[in-house]
């Protein structure tokens, strides 16, 4: 059942290791770690970011490949394949890799994100040559049959069944991000489509592993009691042996993705379900990332200055949001905003809101754009932007403390396309930003024609959220 519910993507991932949450604070952890780089002669780059609190170490491969880069037609393929990487090597029987780990005491997991997927464990420092070695082993030797992956399939579907098809916010998600996205593979679903997984051939995922799947496509992180000096003939015998999977014009034809068009008209999703008992409403903008400008206005370097209008926003308990519509006005139970920078392609920039028993939802609506609308005019102030830009780079210091934080947060910037320096200089260039930077990125973010808003309601109820009586 653990395997069954293993995590999608990086933000059930962060949650689990009590992280700041991502769109608060994006890459939050940069200038902290200090880490330790070498690239191994076969292209695979080598992160080590030494704690030696106690003798323990977390291990993690990164491959550059996630959802977005999957065929037209194939969604779901990089998380099928996350999953049968369990499965069994010419070395290894099914399910074996999972069980040495826990006899010897360790964690393993793995999690799939539209830009990457990563394969994780947590053990005792002496044990890492073993993970290291098996890990090294199922990056080329995975044996798949029919009769493996089949079994495979069904639990996939039942767990797109359990986490999306019975989830109304995780439904609403799905047709959000299609509307957000009209052409940027980010609009398809990490677990894939339903009628897409079932399609899936074991040609399509064999094609898919020896693809994208070798050293010189992959990070390896190793954070815990260890330098790199010690960690670099152990990468050399195990990973070091393995040949480069790109070269020539197979690497230049790597992670092409469609541009997005500029955006003209704002979209509306309504999504009214039984299961239904709290409604909510978001506004949703396309906004560039770290990596990406917009076409039509919005450019990457923007980013920093994104993330902090976010938390002066709705970054927490007393930002003007929450507490304009939580505390003062009573109209919402929560109420924010949000930003994540960090992928390979467009951004979003979120503002979102819940109401209280009997609150319309236009009156919610209405009393967002009120705010907001009043930030427009007046803009951010000194002091909110000293007060915001204090809090993320305090999120950082925070985050020091754990082992997995430094493997987490520079493994999957690498994995993205940023460099080590991107992740180290978050802290200052977070301090650098000016008010001005974030008045001009608010005036830039908050467009109607790059917006979709977002309403799930109880199956019987109106665009305000009031009950109707539909006709039989």
């Amino acid at each position: 059942m653990r395997r069954r519910l293993r995590t999608l993507g990086l933000a059930v991932f962060t949650a689990a290791l009590l992280l700041p949450a991502p769109p608060r604070g994006g890459w939050a952890l940069a200038g902290m770690f200090n880490p330790e780089t070498f690239v191994l002669a076969n292209g695979m780059q080598v992160v080590v970011v030494p704690n030696h609190r106690i003798p323990v170490v977390t291990h993690m491969v990164w491959y550059k490949v996630g959802a977005a880069d999957e065929p037209a037609g194939k969604s779901g393929i990089a998380h099928f394949l996350e999953h049968l990487m369990f499965k069994g090597t010419k070395k290894l029987a099914p399910g074996e890799f999972s069980r040495i780990v826990a006899r010897n005491g360790g964690r393993e997991n793995a999690f799939t994100s539209h830009d990457y997927t990563a394969y994780y464990q947590t053990v005792a420092v002496e044990r890492l040559q073993m993970v290291m070695q098996m890990e090294a082993d199922r990056m080329t030797n995975l044996v798949l049959t029919e009769k493996v992956i089949e079994p495979e399939r069904l639990v996939i579907l039942e767990e797109r069944r359990l986490r999306t098809d019975n989830n109304p916010a995780a439904i609403l998600r799905e047709h959000v991000s299609a509307a957000l996205y009209l052409n940027h593979p980010y609009r398809k679903p990490v677990i894939g489509w339903d009628h897409e997984i079932r399609e899936l051939t074991l040609k399509d995922i064999l094609g898919f592993y020896k693809r994208w799947y070798g050293p010189d496509n992959a990070v390896l992180v190793v954070a815990g009691d260890i330098t790199a000096d010690e960690l670099k003939p152990l990468a050399e015998r195990t990973y070091g042996l393995i040949p480069p999977a790109f070269t020539g014009a197979r690497r230049r034809a790597a992670r092409l993705r469609p541009d997005e068009p500029p955006h003209g008209a704002e979209r509306r999703v309504v999504l009214r379900n039984a299961r239904v008992r709290q409604p909510s409403w978001s506004r949703q903008f396309l906004a560039p990332s770290y990596l990406f400008g917009l076409a039509g206005g919005g450019d990457s370097g923007q980013a920093h200055a994104l993330q902090v209008l976010a938390e002066v926003l709705g970054g927490g308990a007393t930002s003007p949001l929450y507490r304009s519509l939580v505390v003062e006005r009573k109209l919402a139970v929560s109420a924010g905003a949000s930003y994540e920078p960090d992928g390979l392609g467009p951004a979003r920039f979120v503002l979102y809101a819940s109401p209280r028993l009997g609150v319309a939802m236009a009156a919610l609506e209405m009393a967002v754009e009120e705010e907001v609308g009043e930030y427009l005019e007046k803009g951010v102030s000194l002091d909110e932007a000293s007060r915001a830009k204090r809090h993320l780079r305090a999120e950082a210091v925070y985050a020091r403390d754990s082992i997995r934080a430094g493997a987490q947060v520079l493994g999957a910037a690498l994995a993205a396309g940023l460099g080590v320096e991107d992740v180290e200089s978050w802290p200052q260039r977070i301090g650098a930003v000016t008010v001005d930077e974030i008045n001009a990125a608010l005036g830039m973010v908050i467009t109607r024609d790059r917006s979709v808003t977002a309403l799930l309601l109880p199956e019987k109820a109106d665009d305000d959220g009031r009950k109707i009586h539909l006709a039989k």
